[in-house]
């Protein structure tokens, strides 16, 4: 008879991406009892995301991402998986095989070399180079204890690329994170302390080229410089249901003569994950000082009933005590339909810090979180006391 738990230890899972090509995405994870449950966490650099939605039924072993709208699908064969993964926001290839074979502790099937630290840094990077879609980034490496094995992420205008993990292997870069909504691999030559030849894969629907030069002075464009407030005078208003199905108006005597911070988001939204989980501890910190926030939630679906069951896993996930609002809308437009006092909406996820009065002082879009180091160091400071700041007026 098949034992209802998974067996213990180390995997090493891995999605293909292109089967003719051979391109697979790999993780790893680690299978444990907690009590009489069996959860699976996976690793990305630093990070550990603990998956308990598992459900065995004699040899099929199907198990929900948390947060997100994603799940995976399988079978045991012998001490292995195979299977699916689904993507429930996609409609095109969004079923990609899997496969997770048991006491594999490798991310990416190479031998460790002689340690050359060569993508150790700061990078200028340029996605899709020479094309109407180029954009800006900043690369961010690092060698791990001076090994081929490296860490790292990507900050862009709208938010970072959060926790990748690989190595070295001759003059390669590998790389790769899955989070549940973020299935990524990227691959890079080391060539005349350049990056060339860079290819970018998000799950089977996207791929694009990528290069990158050495540049510890280079920036993106302030945060705080992409949205701004057409009339910093004027306050505003809105109404939404909360999860509750309560309507809940920025008017209402709970936020009345109070500091509020409103953010745009959605919970398909990796970044807004690591700002919702750091917001929820920033309200324990300061809601009893006057502090609010309130969360207008964009998700993928117009369906009330869907976007309330995605949205109170990512609050039970987090602990979020604060409002969040269905909006009933999907995408960049509509936010900006719904806020209609800033110039433009460009990403997910958007903040906006308003005063006593409810005028805006300030718009941050995007969110650089923990993946980033310094920048979220910074991020966190500045906010701080920017609400230190608001309480006092």
């Amino acid at each position: 008879m098949q034992s209802k738990k998974l067996k213990e230890g180390i995997y090493r899972g891995a999605i293909s991406l292109n089967q003719g090509e051979g391109t697979e995405l790999p993780f790893n994870f680690e299978v444990k009892s907690k009590g009489k449950k069996t959860v699976l966490i996976i690793h990305n650099g630093e990070e550990r995301i603990q998956v308990d939605e598992i459900k065995i039924t004699g040899d099929s072993v199907n198990f929900k991402m948390p947060v997100f709208d994603t799940e995976f699908r399988t079978k045991r064969v012998g001490d292995n998986l195979e299977g699916v993964w689904i993507n429930h926001y996609k409609t095109s290839k969004n079923i990609l095989s899997f496969k997770a074979e048991y006491n594999q502790a490798k991310r990416f099937l190479f031998e460790a070399g002689k340690p050359e630290p060569v993508f150790e840094g700061k990078w200028e990077v340029d996605f899709s180079p020479g094309t109407k879609d180029a954009s800006k980034a900043i690369g961010l490496f690092h060698h791990l204890e001076q090994t081929d094995f490296v860490t790292g992420t990507f900050l862009t205008e709208t938010g970072d690329y959060r926790f990748l993990e690989g190595m070295k292997n001759g003059n390669k870069l590998y790389l790769s994170c899955f989070d549940g909504s973020h299935a990524f691999l990227f691959t890079a030559e080391f060539s005349e302390n350049k990056l060339i030849n860079g290819k970018f894969y998000s799950g089977a629907s996207w791929q694009e080229n990528w290069i990158g030069q050495r540049n510890n002075d280079f920036q993106l464009a302030n945060p705080e410089d992409i949205a701004l407030v057409k009339d910093k005078n004027a306050a505003f208003n809105f109404s939404f249901p909360a999860l509750s199905g309560n309507l809940i108006s920025l008017n209402d005597k709970q936020y009345q003569n109070k500091p509020v911070i409103i953010q745009v988001m959605g919970s398909w939204c990796p970044n807004c994950m690591d700002e919702s989980a750091y917001y929820a501890e920033l309200y324990k910190q300061y809601k009893n000082q006057g502090l609010e926030i309130i969360a207008l939630a964009f998700e993928k679906t117009t369906d009330l009933e869907k976007s309330k069951q995605l949205l109170n896993r990512l609050q039970k996930r987090f602990g979020i005590n604060y409002q969040i609002l269905i909006t009933q809308q999907t995408g960049k437009d509509k936010a900006q339909e719904v806020l209609p006092m800033l110039n433009k909406i460009t990403a997910f996820p958007t903040t906006l810090f308003l005063n006593k009065q409810h005028q805006v002082i300030k718009v941050h879009t995007g969110f650089s979180g923990p993946a980033t180091g310094n920048e979220y160091i910074l991020f966190k400071n500045s906010t701080e006391a920017l609400i230190n700041k608001l309480l006092q007026e």
